[in-house]
């Protein structure tokens, strides 16, 4: 065994999937923006999702410890969509129809109309500085980037001509459109409370962008951001994730939404997040309410976090659904507060620390 190698595995595995995950880069282009602590992911854009105000981030941006005092939490907020609500799908398989330039740009202008989306967590934010006005660091922003869909005909235009999907240049140039529309509308808002932070793959399989991604992940880190990926459990291509070109890769275990799944698979997750310097996806939604019965499910991912030291040493994202983070804050049910705080407990404690205790 190689020294190096033996040093790997005489540590905790979640310490070498830090040390591999932020060392272990040598491409010069490593994007230089910083990843969240605790993302939450936000759906948000398609004409079936209900509109995000300032008044539903509130309990994702905030809470008050049992001593009454302000708590910040979730210091990253992911925005993304799969389908546009009437047939039309932002990656491959959701829909029979591939979202088209017209599409892509709606969604842009949707997050960043006033009032609404991104522009209303600005403003929860600052309602929640003034209540708590200590030092303060923005909030990161990773936006959804969309698949362009293979062989695709109908998509549009841009850079002077008719985009066609089955040629790898022009799936490139579409992406590169969207990052750069995105970034413009993003510094058009003045979003005082937030910075953009990077990109996320919608796809979460190598199937259809193996070749792609890693050109569109170095257009990204060439205006200064970063690349994010959540690809499902044993998805086509996780292992690969560094050589497809993402900077940061989060495991989904999938252990929540079924009953049938073992708990071990939780175990496994986390096990195979290590090997391969990945960090975790904690999932739920609205079935963690009592009615729904789910709510141990979650619980289970606490405790597997725990085991595995993932909430010592990683990043983590949240899945959860479409509001359940806020559902479980505003049920009248003492049992779904209690299963909010005892979440939003563990990440308000992550944010107290400076940095997560397996980063050097």
């Amino acid at each position: 065994m190689k020294k190096e190698n033996f040093w790997m595995a005489s540590i905790s595995p979640f310490i070498a999937c830090v040390w591999m995950m932020l060392f272990g880069f040598s491409d010069p282009t490593f994007a230089v923006k910083p990843f969240a602590k605790d993302m939450v992911l936000i759906y948000a854009g398609g004409a079936h999702r209900k509109v995000w105000d300032k008044e539903k981030f509130a309990p994702y941006v905030s809470m008050k410890n049992e001593k009454g005092k302000p708590q910040w939490l979730f210091d990253g907020f992911l925005f993304l969509e799969i389908t546009n609500g009437q047939g039309r799908g932002f990656a491959s398989y959701y829909e029979k129809k591939g979202a088209r330039k017209q599409e892509w740009t709606k969604l842009i202008e949707d997050y960043f109309t006033p009032g609404k989306i991104i522009c209303a967590l600005n403003e929860s934010i600052g309602d929640a500085r003034r209540i708590n006005p200590k030092k303060f660091s923005k909030k990161k922003v990773v936006i959804g980037l969309p698949e362009p869909i293979p062989n695709q005909k109908d998509w549009g235009e841009a850079g002077g001509k008719s985009l066609d999907f089955s040629k790898a240049d022009d799936r490139l140039t579409a992406c590169q459109w969207f990052v750069d529309y995105a970034i413009s509308k993003f510094n058009e808002a003045h979003l005082d409370n937030l910075e953009l932070s990077g990109f996320y793959w919608i796809a979460e399989e190598a199937t259809n962008s193996r070749d792609l991604a890693h050109k569109v992940g170095d257009y990204v880190r060439s205006k200064d951001l970063n690349f994010n990926w959540i690809p499902y459990f044993k998805s086509d291509g996780f292992k690969e994730w560094r050589t497809l070109g993402f900077d940061i890769a989060y495991l989904q275990p999938n252990y929540f939404f079924n009953e049938k799944v073992p708990l071990q698979r939780l175990d496994d997750a986390c096990k195979l997040a290590a090997e391969n310097g990945m960090c975790m996806e904690m999932e739920f939604d609205e079935r963690a309410l009592k009615e729904k019965g789910f709510g141990y499910r979650l619980e289970d991912y606490m405790n597997a976090f725990d085991k595995h030291d993932v909430f010592k040493y990683l990043p983590i994202a949240y899945y959860q659904g479409n509001t359940a983070f806020y559902d479980l804050f505003h049920s009248n049910v003492p049992e779904d507060n209690q299963l909010y705080l005892k979440l939003a407990n563990r990440i308000a404690e992550r944010q107290k620390m400076k940095k997560l205790k397996g980063i050097k």
